[in-house]
Parts: C-alpha cells; structure tokens; sequence
C-alpha cells in the first residue's frame, strides 16, 4: 500500500469510501457518529484545497482516505476528565476510512501519519468501538473527553514517540 495526496478526481471513490464507512458504522453499533451525510461532498473538497486529504492506494485502486495536517484543531483545546500527554506541536487525523475490502488500512494510515510526526492526536466516538480497538493496538492512549464544534462528546487519544 502507499499514500498519497488525494485529487479532484478521486472524489468519487473518496465519497464511495465514506459512503460504505457510514454503513459499516451503523453496522457494528455506532450509528450516531457520521450522520446527515458527513462527511460531506463540499469538507472533502474543502480538505483536498488545504493539502490535508490523502488516499491510501493499493495498486491503482483507492482502498482508504483520512485528513492529516500538523495544526492545532481548535476542538482539542478543552479535554475533560483526563488530559492531553504533552503540549508540543501536534498532528491531527480525521475522518479515516477504508473501503471494507483489504484490511490493515487503517493501522497503514496511521503508521505512515506517524512517519510525518511524532506527536498525533486523534478522536472518535464512544460508540466506535472499532476505531478504538484500532487506535489502542497501535499504541495511541486514551486521554479524555472533547467536544466537537457541534457540542458532541468525542474519546481522544494521542500517540507519542
């Protein structure tokens, strides 16, 4: 597998991708976390514009997609009942998903976000369980509660070199 920076072209397969991600949620118990279509046609977009959008190839096929950036995400300002592991420069995934096809994507994505710093920071839903067993096995650790910009609850965790 590699990774690259998403196009405009790939639109399509990206959308497909968090298309089966919504289902496959709702599927396993977390029917709460990407709803009213999230993410949405024009934040996709939005984040192919920044540079934060990337894919996950295998071969030719798009078999993944996640935002990275290194930068502070306002969200993460306030965390309740814990506490984040350091208050140096961070990266930030979001909004990963692989196509339900090949597995180790997500553990793929998140090694190579590591790659790029060594300071990550990342959440998801309580509900998610399967992203939670996923950030536990590769290494991140459970820090708190924060808020979406919305108000929502959200687990988040944070890896360090």
């Amino acid at each position: 597998m590699e990774i690259r920076k998403a196009q405009p072209e790939d639109l399509e397969q990206i959308m497909q991708i968090y298309v089966f991600a919504r289902q496959f949620m709702k599927e396993t118990g977390n029917g709460n976390q990407w709803i009213g279509g999230y993410p949405s046609i024009e934040l996709v977009r939005d984040n192919m514009q920044k540079e934060g959008l990337y894919v996950c190839l295998s071969g030719e096929a798009i078999v993944g997609v996640f935002y990275f950036k290194i930068e502070e995400d306002p969200t993460y300002n306030r965390i309740d009942e814990g506490a984040w592991l350091n208050d140096k420069p961070y990266g930030v995934v979001h909004r990963l998903a692989g196509n339900g096809k090949q597995r180790g994507i997500a553990g793929f994505c998140l090694a190579w976000c590591f790659e790029q710093c060594k300071n990550i920071r990342i959440d998801t839903h309580r509900d998610n369980w399967v992203m939670q067993n996923i950030l536990k096995k590769n290494g991140y650790q459970y820090c708190g509660i924060i808020y979406t910009h919305n108000g929502s609850e959200r687990l988040a965790f944070q890896k360090v070199s």
